[in-house]
């Protein structure tokens, strides 16, 4: 792979190390390591930093409470989120810590030089203190008496600090912010900001006396006060590049994107940007605010239980299945709700019935039709032109959404790659070619089309699940690391090798069957009535009383039918989309048989459909008909004829 000669710098906040890391940390840090794992890919020089804040009144205050020295706490803490990161393959260039020496040495030397331009002033203050935000408020501010960050009480404080004189700038930031579009997203977040500055800006309080507070930086022109937690922490972005002569010589300053959650948006965009001002160094290029998660429509709370945490879901689901949903259910910038219901869904509908399925599927012909090699293509037909069309257009929008960081967006286009291909393979029917020594040659170029596919597909879908790309990267038989080969080599169609030989493996993604989701929903339910017992079914063998008349059976128009495609439905486990030849037309029908047949299986069979049965939609399909199918012990089995009949032939 080429390098490109460009840099790139990505953010997330430092986490506040008050607490063990939850599912909303994982989120930011996993969105961040996608964007770096797809700039390598395009040849970049990357630079993506993560870290932990571990100053302030809160860190304080729980080390106390446990008799620990806030050194030995945090210390404690900080090692969890580094073995999270390590555990959801988080490919971070450099974890921060602003009780490194290298960080308070920038500090220190930002504090002196901005204390010496008269950026900074000693001054007596009187205003409402949040201890949770560690942050004070006028009163104009104040929603009902208490903090309009957090809501909770606010206690009236009276005393002496150092101030940055940020509201000097507040002009110079609204026009800043509405000059450059993308300084901050989403839209709705710019107006919010610009909402912010519409009132007075005040000047920053940026230090604590020692006497209330004494965890922190010590202020390098008065050592009685220590630095303000967030001046402290913001400076992680820069302080991580070295000295301020060193930032300007790394070529990463400014940062391309810093990830942050809503709740501290107007931080980023108000004291950093004010700060970079004042220090003469130009503000990042892009502040991304994302939304924030809710449990089962719930907010994340330890009194409710609901706290999600990761180790856990990486446990029971794996860890791609994580990164993958939580990239996917959501547009990156808006709320989302977590459930484990959704995450079961998404796993054996689009990793296990619609990737997990091509790639078996594909292996498993390969194996069968071509001892497990590769084939060159051979003679081409009119049904690669879709999918070789739809493969270049998915890698031209993925590339332009990245831009917009649109993960579910993304997501989408690579899942109607994935789509794209499964049709392609009941189009072309190899089973079917397979019985000719014309079809065979035929049969070459699509088997090599199926693994061209699943190989772009791997490709783009490394920077989500890199686990899973490299598994399906090597049950192709490719030698070449996906990271070798980048997103150049999908530039143009035709880059697996033919002779590659295919490398027998484990199911990608096994589905979720009911028993086991069943136990871990149960295992999650944290609130409200238990579950209610479910109605007994009537069993199979038992005969209805209700007798009907043959006038009335007569009105039941069977037909004979033969299936020309079929395909299994998104986000469903039992339902196949089936288009069914009756002679005088051709209908759509959904079948609840997925768990009992192969869509590739179906394909030429004759069976009996319910011809004038009333259409009706599932899941927004319409199905026109029904097909008739006999059930014994859980196994459902098709109806048909011991000989052909024609098509459209009534069944009486």
């Amino acid at each position: 792979m080429q390098k490109n000669g460009k840099k790139f710098f990505i953010t997330t906040p430092i986490y506040y190390v008050n607490d063990v890391p939850h599912i909303g940390h994982a989120y930011t840090t996993i969105a961040a390591d996608v964007v770096s794992r797809y700039k390598k890919l395009e040849g970049y020089e990357v630079f993506f930093l993560t870290g932990t804040d571990e100053h302030g009144q809160k860190v304080h205050q729980a080390a106390k409470d446990l008799g620990l020295d806030a050194q030995v706490h945090v210390d404690k803490l900080n090692t969890r989120f580094k073995e999270l990161w390590v555990r959801f393959n988080i490919c971070n260039d450099d974890f921060i810590r602003t009780t490194e020496e290298r960080h308070k040495v920038i500090v220190l030397d930002i504090l002196k030089r901005l204390f010496d331009k008269g950026e900074i002033y000693k001054a007596s203050y009187e205003g409402w203190y949040c201890t949770p935000d560690e942050r004070f408020w006028t009163e104009k501010d104040l929603v009902n008496g208490n903090c309009p960050e957090c809501g909770r009480k606010v206690e009236k404080i009276t005393e002496t600090n150092y101030f940055f004189k940020m509201g000097q700038y507040q002009d110079w930031l609204i026009e800043h912010i509405k000059n450059n579009e993308n300084f901050i997203q989403p839209a709705s977040r710019k107006n919010e900001v610009l909402g912010f500055l519409s009132k007075p800006l005040e000047d920053l309080c940026i230090s604590r006396p020692k006497d209330r507070m004494p965890w922190g930086i010590p202020l390098p022109f008065d050592d009685d006060y220590v630095t303000y937690v967030w001046f402290d922490a913001l400076i992680n972005y820069i302080s991580t590049l070295g000295t301020l002569d060193k930032i300007k010589a790394s070529g990463f300053w400014p940062a391309d994107h810093h990830l942050v959650g809503k709740d501290i948006l107007t931080t980023h965009a108000v004291y950093w940007s004010t700060m970079l001002k004042s220090m003469g160094l130009p503000l990042a290029k892009n502040l991304f605010a994302h939304g924030w998660w809710t449990v089962n429509g719930q907010k994340m709370s330890k009194s409710l239980f609901n706290v999600v945490e990761p180790n856990h879901l990486i446990d029971q689901f794996g860890v791609d299945t994580i990164r993958y949903f939580l990239m996917r259910e959501v547009p990156f910038g808006l709320d989302g709700d977590f459930s484990h219901k959704a995450l079961i869904g998404r796993r054996n509908s689009d990793l296990a019935n619609n990737l997990g399925n091509l790639l078996n599927r594909t292996t498993n012909m390969i194996q069968k039709y071509f001892e497990g090699t590769i084939p060159a293509p051979a003679t081409s037909g009119e049904e690669d032109e879709p999918l070789l069309s739809k493969a270049q257009e998915t890698v031209t929008r993925v590339r332009t959404l990245y831009n917009d960081l649109a993960y579910n967006k993304i997501l989408t286009e690579i899942w109607e790659l994935v789509d794209a291909t499964n049709q392609y393979i009941v189009k072309t029917g190899p089973w079917n070619l397979a019985k000719s020594d014309e079809g065979k040659e035929r049969l070459k170029t699509v088997m090599h089309h199926c693994a061209e596919s699943l190989r772009t597909l791997a490709i783009l879908l490394y920077p989500f699940m890199p686990e899973s790309a490299a598994a399906m990267n090597q049950q192709l038989g490719i030698d070449t690391p996906i990271e070798e080969q980048g997103m150049e080599s999908v530039e143009k169609w035709g880059g697996v090798k033919p002779g590659s030989k295919i490398q027998a493996s484990s199911q990608l993604f096994p589905r979720i069957e009911d028993k086991e989701a069943d136990k871990i929903l149960q295992g999650t339910q944290v609130s409200g009535e238990p579950a209610k017992p479910q109605a007994a079914e009537k069993k199979q063998d038992e005969v209805s009383s209700e007798q009907v008349t043959i006038e009335d059976f007569m009105k039941i128009d069977l037909r004979t039918g033969k299936i020309l495609e079929a395909e299994k439905v998104k986000k469903s486990k039992k339902l196949i989309k089936l288009k069914v030849d009756i002679g005088s037309e051709t209908r759509q029908v959904l079948a609840g048989i997925a768990e009992a047949y192969e869509p590739d299986q179906l394909i030429g069979r004759t069976i009996i459909l319910v011809a004038n049965l009333k259409p009706a939609k599932l899941m927004g399909i319409e199905s026109q008909g029904m097909i008739l199918a006999g059930s014994a012990d859980g196994k459902i089995i098709l109806g048909g004829f011991d000989q052909e009949l024609p098509l459209g032939v009534r069944v009486r």
